[in-house]
């Protein structure tokens, strides 16, 4: 079989699925942007670097050096949610320990909230698809038994009725996929800021309080 043969072979395989199939496609392409924005946007560098983790982690010793400069003109640029997330810490450091909670644990559910983006999508897709697929189906035999007289093209019509479930699976099971490691880096990650965070707070209290000792 060669190529154009091939390609006009699953030209009729998605144009059987008539108006279901396009609604399919459209899902697809949904589906496959969400996870190709995901993958390039929720990564390390764009939420939490491991190089300023580390420096995060020592932030106490930044303190009590007097070397915070060079980390909060990193902080400033914000370039990662971690980055951001400390300006707010440093910005409240004067206020009560849980005045300064409250304003960074504000921050952090906008910046959860920026990193879920695209997954509710995602969502719909797993649902939808595999009705759709049904749906199709369905319509797709009513045509088929609607016409009995025509024995040999019985066979032929269910097949292409079922077209539409296949597609519709195919589509859902790598979203769903998708879906679930996205949600688990977010669920990783947001764990870890909220570690490295508790130190910012913890460390900036404590230096307030016993510079004002």
């Amino acid at each position: 079989m060669n190529f154009s043969e091939a390609l006009g072979e699953t030209w009729e395989f998605f144009s059987g699925g008539g108006l279901f199939m396009f609604l399919l496609a459209l899902c697809s392409v949904a589906a496959l942007t969400v996870i190709i924005l995901k993958a390039l946007t929720l990564t390390k560098l764009r939420v939490l670097p491991d190089r300023l983790g580390i420096e995060v982690e020592n932030f106490e010793d930044h303190l009590e050096a007097d070397t915070l400069s060079d980390l909060q003109e990193e902080f400033a640029r914000g370039e990662n949610s971690l980055a951001r997330l400390c300006t707010v810490a440093l910005r409240n450091a004067g206020r009560t320990q849980g005045e300064v909670q409250e304003a960074v644990q504000s921050s952090a559910r906008e910046e959860i909230v920026r990193m879920n983006s695209g997954l509710p999508v995602l969502e719909v897709v797993i649902t939808i698809a595999p009705l759709l697929g049904l749906l199709g189906t369905a319509s797709g035999l009513v045509t088929v038994f609607a016409d009995l007289d025509d024995k040999d093209n019985i066979g032929r019509g269910i097949a292409t009725a079922l077209s539409t479930t296949i597609v519709g699976i195919a589509i859902a099971v790598p979203s769903v996929i998708a879906q679930s490691y996205f949600s688990r880096k977010i669920e990783t990650l947001s764990a870890r800021l909220e570690v490295l965070l508790g130190r910012v707070v913890s460390a900036c209290h404590q230096h307030v309080f016993f510079r004002d000792k």
